[in-house]
Protein backbone atom coordinates (compact mmCIF):
# COMPACT_ATOMS: atom_id res chain seq x y z
CA UNK A 1 0.00 0.00 0.00
CA UNK A 2 1.38 3.38 -1.01
CA UNK A 3 0.34 5.18 2.14
CA UNK A 4 1.29 8.65 0.91
CA UNK A 5 -0.84 8.29 -2.19
CA UNK A 6 -3.85 6.86 -0.34
CA UNK A 7 -3.71 9.72 2.16
CA UNK A 8 -3.69 12.27 -0.65
CA UNK A 9 -0.02 13.24 -0.51
CA UNK A 10 2.67 13.02 -3.16
CA UNK A 11 4.69 9.82 -3.32
CA UNK A 12 7.76 11.62 -1.96
CA UNK A 13 5.91 13.11 1.03
CA UNK A 14 7.57 13.07 4.43
CA UNK A 15 4.93 11.65 6.78
CA UNK A 16 5.43 11.86 10.54
CA UNK A 17 3.64 10.75 13.69
CA UNK A 18 4.95 12.36 16.90
CA UNK A 19 3.97 9.83 19.50
CA UNK A 20 4.00 9.88 23.31
CA UNK A 21 4.52 6.47 24.93
CA UNK A 22 3.58 5.31 28.43
CA UNK A 23 0.44 7.30 29.23
CA UNK A 24 -1.12 5.76 32.33
CA UNK A 25 2.25 4.97 33.88
CA UNK A 26 1.89 7.76 36.45
CA UNK A 27 0.08 11.01 37.20
CA UNK A 28 3.17 12.91 36.07
CA UNK A 29 3.24 11.03 32.76
CA UNK A 30 -0.45 11.70 32.22
CA UNK A 31 -0.28 15.44 32.91
CA UNK A 32 2.76 15.93 30.69
CA UNK A 33 1.21 13.89 27.90
CA UNK A 34 -2.02 15.88 28.03
CA UNK A 35 -0.17 19.19 27.93
CA UNK A 36 2.05 17.97 25.09
CA UNK A 37 -1.08 17.13 23.10
CA UNK A 38 -2.92 20.34 23.93
CA UNK A 39 -0.04 22.84 23.79
CA UNK A 40 2.73 21.08 21.89
CA UNK A 41 3.25 19.23 18.64
CA UNK A 42 2.63 15.69 19.90
CA UNK A 43 -0.25 14.22 17.87
CA UNK A 44 -0.50 10.63 19.12
CA UNK A 45 -0.20 8.72 22.40
CA UNK A 46 -0.83 5.24 23.75
CA UNK A 47 -2.13 4.06 27.10
CA UNK A 48 -0.76 1.37 29.43
CA UNK A 49 -3.90 -0.39 30.64
CA UNK A 50 -2.35 -2.38 33.57
CA UNK A 51 -0.86 0.69 35.26
CA UNK A 52 -2.32 2.38 38.37
CA UNK A 53 -2.99 5.67 36.57
CA UNK A 54 -4.92 4.14 33.65
CA UNK A 55 -8.24 5.49 34.90
CA UNK A 56 -7.10 9.13 34.83
CA UNK A 57 -5.82 9.05 31.25
CA UNK A 58 -8.75 6.89 30.10
CA UNK A 59 -11.17 9.59 31.28
CA UNK A 60 -9.16 12.15 29.32
CA UNK A 61 -9.20 9.94 26.22
CA UNK A 62 -12.99 9.51 26.40
CA UNK A 63 -13.53 13.23 26.79
CA UNK A 64 -11.03 14.20 24.09
CA UNK A 65 -11.58 11.93 21.09
CA UNK A 66 -9.89 14.50 18.84
CA UNK A 67 -6.52 13.20 20.03
CA UNK A 68 -5.19 10.02 18.45
CA UNK A 69 -4.70 7.35 21.15
CA UNK A 70 -3.76 3.70 21.10
CA UNK A 71 -3.34 0.82 23.54
CA UNK A 72 0.23 0.33 24.72
CA UNK A 73 0.11 -3.44 25.21
CA UNK A 74 2.22 -4.28 28.25
CA UNK A 75 3.98 -7.51 29.23
CA UNK A 76 7.02 -6.15 31.07
CA UNK A 77 7.72 -3.73 33.93
CA UNK A 78 11.30 -2.47 33.93
CA UNK A 79 11.33 -0.31 37.06
CA UNK A 80 13.21 -1.14 40.26
CA UNK A 81 10.75 -0.03 42.95
CA UNK A 82 7.58 0.61 40.94
CA UNK A 83 5.99 -2.71 40.09
CA UNK A 84 2.74 -3.78 38.46
CA UNK A 85 1.33 -6.89 36.83
CA UNK A 86 -1.43 -8.13 34.52
CA UNK A 87 -5.03 -6.94 34.39
CA UNK A 88 -6.12 -10.58 34.67
CA UNK A 89 -5.82 -12.40 38.00
CA UNK A 90 -2.33 -13.83 38.40
CA UNK A 91 -3.85 -17.30 38.74
CA UNK A 92 -5.10 -17.02 35.13
CA UNK A 93 -1.74 -15.98 33.62
CA UNK A 94 0.90 -17.38 36.01
CA UNK A 95 3.66 -17.62 33.41
CA UNK A 96 3.72 -13.85 32.90
CA UNK A 97 4.74 -12.90 36.44
CA UNK A 98 7.55 -13.25 38.94
CA UNK A 99 7.22 -14.62 42.47
CA UNK A 100 5.56 -11.38 43.62
CA UNK A 101 2.94 -11.37 40.88
CA UNK A 102 4.58 -8.60 38.84
CA UNK A 103 5.56 -8.55 35.19
CA UNK A 104 9.18 -9.50 34.47
CA UNK A 105 11.62 -6.63 34.04
CA UNK A 106 13.22 -7.86 30.84
CA UNK A 107 12.09 -9.24 27.48
CA UNK A 108 14.49 -12.16 27.91
CA UNK A 109 12.67 -13.28 31.07
CA UNK A 110 9.36 -12.99 29.27
CA UNK A 111 10.69 -15.10 26.39
CA UNK A 112 11.95 -17.80 28.73
CA UNK A 113 8.88 -18.06 30.95
CA UNK A 114 5.70 -16.90 29.22
CA UNK A 115 3.29 -19.35 27.62
CA UNK A 116 1.53 -18.45 24.39
CA UNK A 117 -1.92 -18.90 25.88
CA UNK A 118 -1.12 -16.54 28.77
CA UNK A 119 0.30 -13.89 26.43
CA UNK A 120 -2.80 -14.04 24.24
CA UNK A 121 -5.20 -13.96 27.20
CA UNK A 122 -3.52 -10.99 28.85
CA UNK A 123 -3.08 -8.88 25.71
CA UNK A 124 -6.69 -9.48 24.72
CA UNK A 125 -7.83 -8.63 28.27
CA UNK A 126 -5.99 -5.30 28.08
CA UNK A 127 -7.73 -4.42 24.83
CA UNK A 128 -11.10 -5.52 26.18
CA UNK A 129 -10.67 -3.46 29.35
CA UNK A 130 -9.98 -0.35 27.26
CA UNK A 131 -12.94 -1.00 24.98
CA UNK A 132 -15.33 -1.67 27.87
CA UNK A 133 -14.22 1.61 29.43
CA UNK A 134 -15.47 3.29 26.26
CA UNK A 135 -12.16 4.03 24.58
CA UNK A 136 -11.94 4.09 20.79
CA UNK A 137 -8.29 3.24 20.13
CA UNK A 138 -6.58 4.25 16.91
CA UNK A 139 -4.05 1.40 17.02
CA UNK A 140 -2.20 -1.03 19.27
CA UNK A 141 1.51 -0.92 20.00
CA UNK A 142 3.82 -2.57 22.53
CA UNK A 143 5.68 -1.44 25.65
CA UNK A 144 9.42 -2.13 25.24
CA UNK A 145 8.31 -3.91 22.03
CA UNK A 146 8.09 -7.01 24.19
CA UNK A 147 5.81 -8.66 21.65
CA UNK A 148 8.94 -9.13 19.54
CA UNK A 149 10.60 -11.27 22.21
CA UNK A 150 9.39 -14.34 20.34
CA UNK A 151 7.93 -14.98 16.88
CA UNK A 152 4.87 -16.62 18.38
CA UNK A 153 4.20 -13.57 20.58
CA UNK A 154 4.57 -11.36 17.53
CA UNK A 155 1.98 -13.35 15.62
CA UNK A 156 -0.46 -13.00 18.53
CA UNK A 157 0.12 -9.24 18.42
CA UNK A 158 -0.62 -9.08 14.71
CA UNK A 159 -3.64 -11.36 15.02
CA UNK A 160 -5.14 -9.10 17.69
CA UNK A 161 -4.76 -6.15 15.33
CA UNK A 162 -6.73 -8.07 12.73
CA UNK A 163 -9.37 -9.19 15.22
CA UNK A 164 -10.04 -5.68 16.49
CA UNK A 165 -9.40 -3.94 13.15
CA UNK A 166 -6.61 -1.84 14.64
CA UNK A 167 -3.36 -0.89 12.88
CA UNK A 168 -0.28 -2.64 14.26
CA UNK A 169 3.00 -0.75 13.72
CA UNK A 170 5.97 -2.87 12.69
CA UNK A 171 9.39 -1.54 13.74
CA UNK A 172 12.12 -3.26 11.75
CA UNK A 173 14.90 -1.59 13.73
CA UNK A 174 13.50 -2.87 17.02
CA UNK A 175 12.91 -6.35 15.63
CA UNK A 176 16.52 -6.57 14.48
CA UNK A 177 17.82 -5.30 17.83
CA UNK A 178 15.77 -7.87 19.72
CA UNK A 179 16.74 -10.63 17.29
CA UNK A 180 13.42 -11.33 15.56
CA UNK A 181 13.72 -12.45 11.94
CA UNK A 182 12.27 -9.91 9.52
CA UNK A 183 11.62 -12.17 6.56
CA UNK A 184 9.45 -14.67 8.39
CA UNK A 185 7.59 -12.18 10.58
CA UNK A 186 6.64 -9.39 8.15
CA UNK A 187 3.91 -9.83 5.55
CA UNK A 188 3.26 -7.65 2.50
CA UNK A 189 0.15 -6.06 4.01
CA UNK A 190 1.76 -5.16 7.35
CA UNK A 191 2.18 -1.51 8.31
CA UNK A 192 5.95 -1.21 8.36
CA UNK A 193 7.38 2.04 9.69
CA UNK A 194 9.90 3.29 7.13
CA UNK A 195 11.96 4.88 9.88
CA UNK A 196 11.60 4.69 13.66
CA UNK A 197 13.11 7.63 15.56
CA UNK A 198 13.90 7.02 19.21
CA UNK A 199 16.45 8.93 21.27
CA UNK A 200 19.51 7.07 22.49
CA UNK A 201 21.08 7.23 25.92
CA UNK A 202 24.28 8.76 24.55
CA UNK A 203 22.27 11.77 23.29
CA UNK A 204 20.71 12.23 26.72
CA UNK A 205 24.00 11.71 28.54
CA UNK A 206 25.73 14.38 26.44
CA UNK A 207 22.79 16.79 26.71
CA UNK A 208 22.13 16.55 22.99
CA UNK A 209 18.56 15.25 22.86
CA UNK A 210 17.35 18.57 21.46
CA UNK A 211 20.00 18.36 18.71
CA UNK A 212 18.86 14.83 17.90
CA UNK A 213 15.22 15.87 17.61
CA UNK A 214 16.07 18.88 15.47
CA UNK A 215 18.12 16.66 13.16
CA UNK A 216 15.05 14.47 12.64
CA UNK A 217 13.04 17.44 11.40
CA UNK A 218 15.88 18.59 9.13
CA UNK A 219 16.67 15.16 7.66
CA UNK A 220 13.34 13.31 7.69
CA UNK A 221 13.13 10.67 4.98
CA UNK A 222 10.32 10.01 2.54
CA UNK A 223 7.57 7.67 3.71
CA UNK A 224 6.11 6.88 7.12
CA UNK A 225 8.22 8.06 10.05
CA UNK A 226 7.43 7.49 13.72
CA UNK A 227 9.05 9.60 16.42
CA UNK A 228 8.55 8.14 19.91
CA UNK A 229 9.01 10.28 23.02
CA UNK A 230 8.17 9.84 26.72
CA UNK A 231 6.93 13.13 28.20
CA UNK A 232 6.72 13.44 31.98
CA UNK A 233 7.92 15.81 34.68
CA UNK A 234 11.16 15.48 36.62
CA UNK A 235 9.22 15.50 39.89
CA UNK A 236 9.34 13.31 43.00
CA UNK A 237 6.83 10.84 41.58
CA UNK A 238 8.82 10.17 38.41
CA UNK A 239 12.14 10.26 40.26
CA UNK A 240 10.80 7.50 42.50
CA UNK A 241 9.54 5.44 39.58
CA UNK A 242 12.74 5.74 37.55
CA UNK A 243 15.26 5.47 40.40
CA UNK A 244 18.57 3.96 39.21
CA UNK A 245 17.19 3.97 35.65
CA UNK A 246 18.43 7.11 33.84
CA UNK A 247 17.62 5.57 30.45
CA UNK A 248 14.19 7.11 29.76
CA UNK A 249 14.29 8.34 33.36
CA UNK A 250 12.52 11.36 34.83
CA UNK A 251 15.13 13.88 33.68
CA UNK A 252 15.02 12.54 30.11
CA UNK A 253 11.20 12.67 30.12
CA UNK A 254 11.24 16.28 31.29
CA UNK A 255 13.54 17.11 28.36
CA UNK A 256 11.09 15.46 25.98
CA UNK A 257 8.23 17.48 27.41
CA UNK A 258 10.17 20.74 27.33
CA UNK A 259 11.24 20.42 23.70
CA UNK A 260 7.99 19.17 22.20
CA UNK A 261 5.97 21.93 23.86
CA UNK A 262 8.47 24.65 22.87
CA UNK A 263 7.99 27.35 20.28
CA UNK A 264 11.31 26.31 18.80
CA UNK A 265 10.01 22.81 18.02
CA UNK A 266 6.88 24.25 16.41
CA UNK A 267 8.97 26.51 14.18
CA UNK A 268 11.38 23.73 13.23
CA UNK A 269 8.47 21.48 12.27
CA UNK A 270 6.84 24.23 10.21
CA UNK A 271 10.09 24.90 8.34
CA UNK A 272 10.70 21.26 7.44
CA UNK A 273 7.93 20.53 4.90
CA UNK A 274 6.65 17.61 7.00
CA UNK A 275 3.11 16.23 6.89
CA UNK A 276 1.83 15.22 10.33
CA UNK A 277 -0.52 12.25 10.19
CA UNK A 278 -2.21 10.06 12.80
CA UNK A 279 -3.01 6.40 13.27
CA UNK A 280 -6.65 7.25 12.64
CA UNK A 281 -5.60 8.47 9.18
CA UNK A 282 -3.83 5.17 8.55
CA UNK A 283 -6.77 3.16 9.87
CA UNK A 284 -9.15 5.02 7.55
CA UNK A 285 -6.76 4.54 4.61
CA UNK A 286 -6.75 0.78 5.17
CA UNK A 287 -10.56 0.74 5.26
CA UNK A 288 -10.62 2.70 2.01
CA UNK A 289 -8.30 0.20 0.34
CA UNK A 290 -10.22 -2.85 1.62
CA UNK A 291 -13.58 -1.57 0.33
CA UNK A 292 -12.37 -0.93 -3.22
Amino acid sequence: MNLSKVLGFSEDAKLLIIHADDAGLSHSENMATIQALEKGIVNSYSIMVPCPWFYEIAIFAKNNPQFDNGIHLTLTCEWENYRFGPVLPVSEVPSLVDSNGHFYKKREQLRENASLIDVKKELQAQIEKALKFGLKPSHIDSHMYSVAAKSEFFQIYKDLGTKYNLPVPIYKEMMETIGLDLETNIDKNDIVINKLHLGEFVDFEKGKLKNYYESIFHNLSTGLNLLIIHPAFDDNEMKGITVNHPNFGSEWRQMDFDYFTSQDAKLKLKESNIELITWHDIKNARIKISTK
